[in-house]
């Protein structure tokens, strides 16, 4: 999933972008207001963490910002700010949780993660697909008892669509959200193409894969 962290305390910043990283996430960083706002103008975002105390500008009007350009987004408001007020400003524009500094990097995670089983409706961490079975948790697939060998890109992959499970996601949405934003000359959206029929083929060595079905002309989707 992509992340934006936009914080002007850079240690702080460096440090959530390399603890998130280390959890599978792709992170943007954002030091100011300004390259918040430019941020969210090119890109999407899975989540978003808004510190307050921008040298340049409220936090909130970021969080306002977002939710017009980023509305599937989830967002977590970061601060030192003890202010009742400002807590009840940020929920009320739409943040999904508040989280005041210092706080535990592990602390930060759990957030997420329950953000996101609320976000996708998920009560289990392993989520069936016929015999198939993905632990979003622990990172495994499984056949039956046999547990299944892909690689973290395909794993990637292939929870993000089960997470938005009956949603056609186009190839750009794919590689933003799993790769980040591609700039350089060797992407082309036959790597997306060559992911999933890696995926299909280690998959359909078990069992068919009906249920992972290519849109043409678009995308991919996981059938509900």
């Amino acid at each position: 999933m992509k992340v934006l962290i936009v914080e002007d305390e850079k240690t702080l910043a460096y440090e959530m972008e390399e603890f998130l990283k280390k959890n599978f996430y792709h992170c943007d960083l954002a030091h100011s207001f300004d390259h918040g706002v430019q941020q969210l103008a090119l890109n999407q975002y899975d989540f978003i963490l808004i510190d307050l105390g921008l040298p340049d500008g409220d936090g909130l009007g970021i969080l306002k910002n977002a939710k017009k350009n980023n509305p599937d987004a989830a967002y977590i408001i970061i601060t030192a700010r003890t202010n009742l007020k400002d807590r009840i400003s940020g929920l009320d524009l739409g943040a999904d949780d508040y989280l005041a500094k210092p706080f535990y990097l592990l602390e930060l995670h759990s957030r997420m993660q329950a953000i996101a089983r609320r976000k996708f409706n998920i009560t289990e961490s392993l989520i069936e697909l016929g015999e198939f079975g993905v632990d979003i948790q622990k990172r495994i697939v499984s056949f039956k008892d046999e547990q299944i060998e892909l690689s973290r890109k395909e794993f990637d992959l292939l929870s993000y669509l089960l997470l938005h499970k009956g949603r056609v996601l186009t190839r750009i949405q794919l590689s933003e959200h799993i790769w980040g934003t591609f700039v350089n000359d060797d992407y082309d959206s036959n790597y997306i193409d060559a992911h999933i029929k890696n995926i299909r083929r280690k998959l359909n060595a078990f069992a068919a894969t009906d249920w992972l079905e290519t849109v043409r002309g678009v995308g991919y989707r996981i059938k509900k």
